[in-house]
């Protein structure tokens, strides 16, 4: 199809694991010939273990993939980490080639990585732009017509001339985004690194992704910030272990990818995602009923647990944060906010907080802990429990599926004015 920009076709990418190179013809050589004597390395540094490749372990990073890519199209790639994401991005970018397997790419690509991509770092900013224009086939007339649009982007104009190792990594994202974005690439490919922007430039960043796409040309969008993705990307591929399970419509891919290993209504903390010295700890997160339904009343029960040696914790805060499957905030139960604060004594402590009736549509929802002291956090607990609610009635009436409107609010509904019947909901 001749609107088809990006073609590809069983492409494959495998790595060797373990040390490849000493970087010397001669280093290599007498690694070799100690592998095929059967003796020690001996470029070893001392402690380190000797994986050397022997028995030619691989690992596929990527596996028979096939896709297209349409001009004017926003795709999503999405995925756990390690399922294969960067490396595509980077076969597409020339970055790397693949082990095997075609891609077709028609058009200028304008690649955004990793902080710093394409960049020098003796360089100034405004090298830096003329640079990456002339990488991407640009005469100098043409960067200049976009450089002062460039640099508003950015927002670093007072440092253009400053040259960008010094610059922080927000500065270096800003301005490589600009750059990348404004050079008018047939194809813009961006990774997850926007994360590192704050959240004012996101916005300006996903505003001028969409001008993009809306003038004809490509984006390519990896992020693990599935509200985005959706705003984005009508499309989007879920990569799984180097394969592709899913390409389809967003909502679909994103569905998939956030029930991929979870269990609804089970208390499972992530140590990577708990802060706080944890002097005392949210042992234990529980609801009833389990499943909780729409309507009806609700407990979330905390059991705290402390060192019998401690002293009591005073002044102790709890809170419920809820949050859809897209991790953007609906509400929070939060102690302080009724008043109230709680003493933890040693040994276990059980805390629960109640609603009357629970205000959310039916669906999977993510949850986060709190138990902390005023603003300083004991023991804070990211993404620990899948909250599934089953359907209900709310407040005596029917339930009626509204996409994108989980919240429930009661209300009171009465004829002012004119003539009309009546229908009771028994």
């Amino acid at each position: 199809m001749s609107d088809t920009v990006i073609s590809v076709e069983n492409l494959s990418k495998q790595y060797h694991l373990g040390v490849i190179s000493t970087g010397t013809f001669y280093g290599d050589i007498k690694r070799r010939w100690a592998r095929k004597r059967g003796t020690p390395d001996p470029y070893l540094k001392i402690g380190e273990a000797d994986y050397g490749n022997r028995d030619g372990e691989t690992i596929w990073a990527l596996r028979d993939i096939d896709f297209d890519v349409k001009r004017g199209e926003a795709l999503g790639i999405i995925g756990r980490n390690g399922a294969g994401k960067s490396t595509l991005l980077k076969i597409l970018s020339q970055v790397t080639a693949p082990t095997s397997g075609v891609v077709r790419v028609k058009g200028r690509i304008a690649s955004l990585l990793e902080v710093g991509t394409g960049f020098h770092p003796e360089l100034t900013g405004r090298e830096n732009i003329y640079l990456n224009g002339a990488i991407m086939g640009m005469t100098s007339a043409e960067v200049q017509g976009k450089f002062d649009e460039i640099v508003d982007f950015s927002g670093v104009e007072q440092f253009i001339d400053t040259p960008v190792k010094r610059y922080s990594s927000g500065m270096y994202v800003r301005l490589a985004f600009a750059v990348a974005a404004h050079l008018e690439p047939d194809i813009l490919v961006v990774d997850e690194v926007l994360a590192v922007g704050d959240a004012e430039f996101q916005k300006k960043c996903l505003g001028k992704m969409q001008d993009v796409a809306g003038e004809g040309r490509t984006v390519l969008f990896v992020s693990h910030n599935m509200a985005v993705i959706q705003n984005l990307c009508k499309r989007s591929i879920l990569l799984e272990s180097g394969y592709i399970r899913l390409d389809g419509e967003t909502s679909s891919s994103v569905s998939r990818y956030l029930s991929v290993d979870q269990s609804h209504n089970v208390f499972s903390p992530d140590r990577n995602r708990r802060i706080g010295d944890q002097t005392t700890k949210i042992e234990t997160f529980t609801v009833w009923p389990n499943p909780p339904r729409t309507g009806k009343s609700v407990e979330f029960i905390f059991g705290i647990s402390k060192p019998s040696t401690g002293n009591t914790h005073e002044n102790i805060d709890l809170a419920v944060a809820v949050l859809s499957q897209q991790d953007s905030p609906i509400f929070q139960l939060y102690s302080r906010h009724m008043g109230q604060s709680f003493s933890i004594g040693p040994g276990e402590t059980i805390i629960k907080v109640s609603i009357d009736s629970l205000p959310l549509a039916p669906g999977n929802y993510h949850i986060n802990l709190w138990l902390g002291s005023g603003s300083t956090p004991i023991d804070w607990i990211q993404d620990c429990f899948v909250l599934a609610i089953e359907s209900g009635f709310f407040e005596g009436g029917e339930y009626i599926e509204s996409k994108g409107y989980p919240v429930l609010m009661k209300s009171k509904w009465n004829v002012v004015r004119g003539n009309t019947g009546q229908v009771d909901l028994e």
